[in-house]
């Protein structure tokens, strides 16, 4: 099984399970070290998984994993497109790289990855997960491009399911609801009320559940979804409602200051010790903290150090955090500015650093 998205959220809840009913995974995501601790924990169950970092922006990207999945495991049975992104703010005041991104996450990517694994599928009679979302149907201000790109999602399964019925592979459109994920805050939105969230994992057991059956659509939360039916069948009501409650389904920004940021600028200031760091170990030191709470680990920091190279703020957030967000970029350059300060790297220009040692001081 392939899924895509697997470095979190629904996609690793899907990879997991996936692999506890007795499927070899390939895993895809942009976060590498992610997608290192899912391969690692699917292992210790006694389980397959084979990782693959990579963006599906890219346009070689179906192909590698098409490829990655033939060569280690000789079959496809079932493709989970489960990457997703968001970006918050009106529609029209979306950039072109916003509005990209979200057509080449949310369709074009799973196109040309279903597109490339065709014959593969075919010949296992597999099955095709595509992701929606309830904004496909009843679409709400302040979620930029995200529910045009959902209800794309949706003609597409239908489309698909109608062309691919003749060669015996079937395709599931999924209605997740609201998921405990990061997705919406990685956006800089508060997302839905936390009492009306489910679980990663119970979208994930329906959707292996639905490996049987073949249903044309999966609905995590019935009456979430029903009650998306009805705003869609009743559009004045729903005007109303929504102009009454616009932040109904958590599409209001989050607070601008980040407070994790400055407890750990101030937890660093008051840590500081008298004689400046030498080490990686002592330079992370006083960042400890934070970096666990956003999952920047220590081994991937240490690979970061190949004397002579040349570090680049952007490139350094989008290696372990996928498409980061303020405070995951925040981070990244707290630690950038930590190692400088250790002598590890010597800054060469805005947001850009020369590694001058590695991890272990040579």
């Amino acid at each position: 099984m392939i899924v895509t998205g697997a470095s979190s959220g629904i996609g690793r809840a899907v990879a997991l399970a996936a692999a506890k009913a007795g499927f070899a995974i390939v895993a895809v995501g942009r976060r590498a070290p992610m997608l290192e601790e899912l391969s690692s924990e699917i292992h210790a169950a006694g389980g397959l998984c084979t990782t693959l970092p990579i963006d599906l922006r890219l346009p070689n990207a179906a192909a590698a994993i098409v490829s990655t999945a033939i060569q280690r495991y000789e079959r496809i049975d079932a493709i989970v497109h489960a990457a997703g992104t968001a970006a918050a703010g009106a529609l029209l005041a979306q950039s072109d790289a916003q509005l990209a991104e979200q057509w080449e996450i949310h369709v074009l990517g799973p196109l040309r990855l279903t597109r490339e694994a065709l014959p593969a599928l075919g010949a296992t009679r597999g099955h095709i997960f595509l992701f929606g979302s309830g904004v496909a149907a009843v679409p709400t201000a302040g979620l930029g491009a995200y529910p045009a790109a959902k209800a794309a999602v949706r003609a597409m399964a239908i489309q698909l399911r109608r062309e691919l019925h003749q060669s015996g592979i079937a395709v599931t459109y999924v209605d997740p609801g609201a998921v405990e994920t990061p997705l919406m805050e990685r956006a800089g939105l508060k997302g839905p009320a936390k009492r009306l969230r489910t679980s990663p994992e119970g979208v994930a057991s329906r959707i292996i559940r639905s490996l049987r059956s073949r249903p044309a659509r999966v609905s995590a939360v019935p009456w979430q979804s029903a009650a998306v039916s009805v705003g869609e069948m009743l559009p004045a009501l729903t005007e109303r409602v929504l102009r009454r409650m616009p932040n109904i389904v958590g599409a209001q920004p989050m607070q601008q200051s980040q407070p994790e940021v400055t407890e750990a600028i101030q937890s660093s200031a008051r840590a500081q010790p008298a004689t400046p760091p030498t080490t990686l170990d002592e330079a992370l030191e006083p960042l400890k903290r934070r970096l666990e709470r956003v999952r920047l680990s220590r081994d991937f920091v240490a690979g970061l150090l190949v004397p002579g190279t040349t570090l680049s703020l952007s490139e350094v957030a989008m290696r372990w955090a996928g498409m980061p967000n303020k405070n995951e970029r925040a981070a990244t350059h707290e630690m950038l500015d930590a190692l400088t300060d250790a002598g590890l790297l010597e800054k060469s220009g805005e947001e850009r650093w020369i590694v001058r040692k590695s991890a272990d001081g040579q």
